[in-house]
């Protein structure tokens, strides 16, 4: 592939047991069944004018896209969660399971978009008060700052260590290594088939994990600007500033992904790839089964039009002969 004939940007998410992949107007999902069927889920991206004007704007963008990726990803979560270990035909509520099914729903979405929308606060917050307790060891503004940005650094990689120790996180976070893997052999211009995926690397430039911790060093650039003391404007500051950060985050997580193919200049990407070494892990190859199939249907979506492709629970158990070559 020519880079002169670049291929639009995919992106994707990790969900129980399947994977979500999403371009600018349709977002599929494809997971695997209890009798290892395949079933797939179709949300369309409504591209409405008001988010489309703000989409244009640097700094806003970012925002939009993430409420955006928050609501869609939701309901890709909920089916997910909702037919994963039911057998087809069997997908009436089971009520003794709902609340442990909640707890799983919850467990996986807090690694990703919608987790970052609802503990935005606390993940902002919680620092700021341990560095002010250790005020009498590392006093002044620059002290504090550093510390802030050591605490919130600590706590995302404790909560994200804490959490793949479960199973099913596990399993999830195999998924996420599926989805960069198929998304690196689409953009080298690879078909798509199980033995070229597992081949490719399961880090992506464009991936939430370095969103996350780009937040980090952002923020901490960001809070010099503004004034540390007295203490509740402090506070009031980190929580004006949130907007800021995470608009400001998805700028440079959007520049790094424009340099990585650049020497030297793919370096200031790194940050974000050390922090999906503990966010992906290898996938099984019946793992990246599925991921293909995700993507091969949405590019199937793109080709024929939602209107003539099948998007109804699939009985396939096998894809790993299928070939999308790269357009």
């Amino acid at each position: 592939m020519s880079k002169k004939q670049q291929p639009p940007a995919y992106g994707g998410q990790a969900l129980i047991e399947g994977v979500m992949f999403g371009s600018r107007n349709h977002t599929v999902t494809a997971i695997r069944r209890k009798d290892d069927s395949l079933d797939y889920f179709y949300v369309p991206k409504e591209q409405k004018p008001l988010s489309m004007k703000l989409k244009k704007i640097p700094f806003v963008r970012g925002i939009v896209a993430l409420i955006e990726s928050a609501g869609i990803g939701s309901r890709h979560l909920t089916f997910a969660n909702e037919r994963y270990d039911v057998m087809p035909g069997e997908e009436v509520e089971e009520n003794g399971e709902e609340t442990s099914k909640l707890a799983m729903v919850i467990g996986v979405a807090a690694v990703g978009v919608l987790s970052f929308l609802f503990g935005k606060f606390a993940f902002t917050l919680v620092p700021v008060f341990l560095a002010q307790m250790l005020d009498f060891i590392a006093p002044g503004k620059t002290a504090q700052i550093l510390l802030e940005s050591f605490f919130k650094l600590a706590l995302l990689l404790l909560y994200i260590s804490l959490i793949s120790m479960t199973p099913l996180i596990k399993r999830v976070f195999k998924y996420h290594g599926a989805e960069h893997k198929v998304i690196n052999a689409y953009e080298n211009g690879l078909p798509l088939t199980v033995e070229n995926v597992q081949a490719q690397s399961r880090l992506h430039y464009r991936c939430g994990s370095s969103f996350l911790l780009f937040t980090v060093i952002v923020g901490m650039f960001i809070y010099f600007l503004v004034p540390t003391d007295p203490f509740w404007l402090r506070i009031v500051n980190r929580i004006l500033l949130i907007p800021v950060v995470i608009g400001v985050s998805f700028e440079v997580l959007q520049f790094t992904n424009s340099l990585r193919n650049i020497p030297v200049l793919k370096y200031l990407g790194y940050p974000g790839l050390w922090l999906q070494l503990l966010t992906t892990k290898e996938p099984e190859d019946n793992q990246v089964e599925v991921a293909i199939a995700s993507f091969n249907k949405l590019l199937e979506i793109e080709e024929q039009g939602i209107e003539n492709v099948d998007i109804l629970k699939s009985t396939d158990t096998k894809v790993q002969n299928s070939t999308v070559p790269a357009n």
